[in-house]
């Protein structure tokens, strides 16, 4: 990065005139699936001070954030969105004090400006096992692009996983444990590391999508050109995933759904099911599973696990 340009400490100028140095410097060290959310907030805070009829503030400065906190609450955003804005503008102003652009102590201000409270307990979005096994049979079986699509949203419902770990998901993560097909070692949010038991039918679609486009190693979905056949190494990225769910819950007459959602559907079914709870929590790789594991002394049990609790009729691959 070059050399930053120097203004007095605090003034916005500063900050515009070495805006994408600083930009940079913020979303350093954010998760893949933050950091578009942060660099959309980053450019959501600097569009909106730019907007602040003159004279505008000259300074950087908590009074600021806590006016473009109240414009954030006016336009009715979710509070979960509302902090995630917040969070990137501390970041922001954490790397302006590292390059004295402004003084410690206004870093310190912003960053004790606090989020929304989240009111309530919103609630999930689930499928039903009978709407599970319309969405994973929409796609035509019948071609390539059926086959990929049956075994991603296989994936997707039967294992929990989140998109970027379906976008990531490899051939070489399939193997056995305790005589049975799983995800292993699969890496997930905050770079936890876990393995997720795999039912039949999920491993039958599968099998199905690999044996017809000859993938034996490397990225599980990939591509697929106009002439029905496999190009590139792995499936574009993760909104790719979003584009599939949304197309096929569309033509099942189920929309609104998201990817998440059917993350949230393995949880409540394989709940309904009777899975253990703490099995569940396993699959899914939740931040809580070391201190679970470490009070109950929870370890997986692959010959029941969450997947075999779904009730989900797939269809044959």
């Amino acid at each position: 990065m070059g050399e930053l340009i120097k203004f007095e400490q605090g003034e916005w100028g500063a900050i515009k005139a070495n805006w994408p140095q600083l930009k940079d410097l913020a979303l350093k060290g954010v998760g893949a699936s933050s950091r578009r959310s942060y660099d959309a907030a980053l450019d959501a805070w600097r569009d909106w001070y730019d907007a602040i009829p003159e004279p505008r503030p000259r300074f950087f400065s908590k009074a600021n954030v806590h006016g473009f906190r109240a414009s954030l609450q006016t336009r009715g955003l979710a509070p979960s969105t509302i902090n995630v804005q917040l969070a990137a503008i501390r970041k922001l102003a954490a790397e302006c004090a590292d390059n004295n652009l402004i003084p410690p102590e206004l870093a310190a201000g912003i960053a004790r400006v606090k989020g929304v409270k989240r009111l309530g307990v919103r609630t999930g979005n689930w499928l039903t096992a009978e709407q599970c096994a319309k969405l994973i049979a929409a796609p035509d079986g019948a071609t390539l692009t059926g086959k990929r699509d049956r075994a991603l949203l296989a994936v997707l419902i039967g294992c929990g996983l989140r998109r970027a770990e379906a976008c990531a998901l490899t051939v070489e993560h399939i193997q056995q444990r305790d005589g049975r097909w799983a995800i292993v070692d699969i890496i997930g949010k905050g770079g936890r590391t876990r393995t997720v038991p795999m039912g039949a039918g999920v491993k039958a679609l599968i099998d199905s999508w690999t044996s017809a486009a000859a993938i034996a190693g490397g990225c599980l979905f990939r591509p697929i050109n106009r002439g029905g056949h496999v190009m590139g190494a792995r499936i574009g990225n993760a909104h790719s995933i979003w584009l599939c769910v949304e197309k096929y819950a569309g033509q099942v007459g189920i929309p609104q759904i998201a990817p998440h959602d059917l993350r949230r559907t393995f949880a409540k079914l394989a709940h309904k099911g009777k899975a253990a709870l703490e099995q569940i929590q396993l699959s899914l790789g939740h931040a809580s599973i070391t201190t679970t594991e470490r009070y109950l002394g929870v370890r997986q049990d692959f010959a029941d696990a969450p997947c075999d609790r779904l009730a989900i009729e797939l269809p044959a691959a």
